[in-house]
């Protein structure tokens, strides 16, 4: 009987150490108390082995048999593996984390939109903050199919890109993310009266964000933008060439000049407004919002003129008369001389 007690007391005692060894494995902390990134990113089509590599080499868990010992105890070894971005916590316990990263519930990124004025511009911007790589989203973004299924073409793409910050899950498709500027772009319209706005003027919402990108690159100054917009209206209803120093630049691609020349006025593109009369095919940037309201609610006056005013404010002089502008022009002209600014 001693030797029976004895026995089960020893069988206790090593049962009670694995058991408090088990304990320990599943539910005392394996995430260091410090992370230098708190975010882990578990690529589409990941093993169960790459995501523990994954975790282990970024620093995410401390002792990794321990996270192997519970994650065989979970099933989470024979689990397939959610894909995506996770944030993770410091001094989470092995059984945390795997229920954390079990669950697929992400943290999402922000993409921030502004004013790019080219789709390869738009595509490199994006795939700095989701897993899509630039060329498969400029693939979609030139893709004639695609385009035209949610009608628009290669022309009228931007216009369906409202800049904008935006939160993604990190995995997000290229497909997934054009189908959220779609439902964004309707939402952006479908607000404050927009497409009546545009209606007002003659303009379907292509046409008004086609010339707000126009305005956008005329002018920083969000105030004065509706008085652009104002002067383009102007000449559309007077059947005058819209004469847009940034439809030239864009028409060249010469996005590094500061005096716009002959040779940009003068370059046959239907983008340069100078030669052709309207509105170019399609914008020439992505237009912010101020941009396209200024378009949409636009300044009622007679100018038909503009041109930088002779400081660094960005801002401009504004003419009813061609001797009224040539006259701004010529003092604008003498100021950029001055400085050496010749192309």
């Amino acid at each position: 009987m001693k030797y029976f007690l004895s026995l089960l007391l020893i069988v206790l005692i090593v049962g009670g150490f694995f058991g408090y060894q088990k304990y320990n494995a599943i539910f005392s902390p394996n995430v260091p108390s410090e992370l230098a990134d708190p975010f882990v990113l578990i690529p589409s089509n990941s093993t169960y082995e790459d995501v523990v590599e994954n975790l282990d080499f970024n620093g995410f868990i401390s002792n990794r048999s321990s996270f192997e010992e519970t994650a065989s105890l979970m099933s989470y070894d024979k689990a397939v593996m959610r894909h995506g971005r996770f944030e993770i916590k410091p001094n989470w316990s092995s059984r945390k984390l795997i229920q954390h990263l079990r669950s697929g519930k992400q943290a999402t990124v922000k993409v921030v939109l502004t004013t790019e004025r080219l789709p390869h511009e738009i595509a490199g911007k994006v795939a700095k903050s989701i897993v899509a790589d630039s060329a498969a989203l400029l693939n979609l973004f030139q893709d004639e199919v695609f385009l035209k299924k949610h009608n628009t073409n290669l022309e009228n793409f931007t216009t369906y890109i409202i800049p904008n910050t935006y939160d993604f899950y990190w995995n997000t498709s290229p497909e997934k993310f054009m189908e959220r500027m779609f439902k964004e772009h309707d939402k952006f319209w479908s607000a404050k009266n927009r497409k009546e706005k545009a209606k007002a003027l003659g303009l379907t919402p292509e046409e008004v964000y086609t010339l707000a990108s126009i305005v956008e690159r005329e002018s920083n100054y969000n105030p004065e933008k509706p008085r652009i917009a104002g002067v383009y209206l102007n000449r559309i209803k007077k059947g005058m060439l819209l004469q847009a120093d940034p439809t030239a630049v864009f028409a060249t691609k010469d996005f590094g000049a500061r005096r716009v020349l002959n040779r940009h006025t003068q370059f046959d593109s239907p983008y340069n407004t100078y030669m052709y009369p309207g509105l170019p095919p399609g914008p020439i940037c992505m237009a912010s919002i101020p941009s396209i309201d200024a378009v949409l609610t636009p300044e009622d006056h007679k100018y038909i003129y503009f041109c930088a005013k002779p400081d660094e404010t960005g801002q401009h002089a504004f003419a009813t008369s061609l001797a009224g502008h040539n006259a701004n022009a010529k003092k604008f002209h003498r100021w950029m001389n001055k400085r050496g600014i010749r192309k």
